[in-house]
């Protein structure tokens, strides 16, 4: 019975990101409403713990994602590679990118996952297949970017990889400090301040092709 849960458990995040919401052809808007839900229902049909705050969480949360945030800093200070940001195309969907990062992503996405993937799956994989179910959490966090990837253009392969030892880490830190608080702004950090990194870019830099 433990293992019918923990199959069901596995199934229906890459079946909610890889086939049904993006069936359900919605815009920004209502992805993050429905991803919103979504989550919410899922951990309570499953019994995660999303245990949100905790100091230990706040200061290891801040570390990582400082370290993150210092690394884009530096790449703005590197004329090439700021002159490189600022001609990447918008790759979010058809929103500012202020509304991008600031609302759908630490909702739609930071908040979600977290809740899913952090708060319930791999607690859940853990108490029922022991170490294993932490690295089949973090494959599952991996292949639930499928659709994304190929949405995007990204090579699949490279994505399920990076995202999986991205969800290992975060997985650690949820571990490490008791709480979703530390992965939660970890998270945070790489993707909203990815999003926001080319817009940062031209902001500096002025239109492309012209001079500073």
């Amino acid at each position: 019975m433990r293992g019918l849960k923990a199959a069901a458990a596995v199934a229906l995040p890459l079946l909610w990101s890889d086939r049904l919401l993006p069936a359900m052809k919605l815009d920004v808007r209502g992805r993050t409403a429905a991803n919103t839900a979504f989550a919410i229902s899922y951990s309570i049909a499953l019994q995660g713990n999303p245990r949100w705050i905790s100091e230990r969480g706040l200061r290891a949360g801040t570390i990582a994602g400082g370290v993150v945030l210092t690394g884009y800093g530096a790449a703005l200070a590197i004329p090439p590679i700021r002159r490189q940001l600022a001609g990447a195309e918008h790759r979010g969907p058809a929103v500012s990118t202020l509304e991008w990062a600031g609302l759908h992503i630490p909702g739609g996405t930071v908040y979600s996952e977290e809740l899913v993937y952090r708060a319930t799956l791999t607690p859940l994989l853990e108490r029922t297949l022991g170490g294993s179910g932490r690295w089949l959490g973090a494959l599952t966090f991996g292949l639930s970017h499928i659709r994304a990837a190929r949405s995007a253009g990204d090579s699949v392969p490279g994505t399920i990889a990076v995202t999986g030892l991205a969800g290992a880490l975060m997985d650690a830190l949820y571990r490490h400090t008791g709480s979703a608080t530390a992965p939660a702004l970890l998270h945070l950090a790489i993707n909203s301040g990815g999003a926001l990194l080319p817009f940062a870019a031209r902001r500096i830099s002025g239109p492309v092709g012209g001079r500073r």
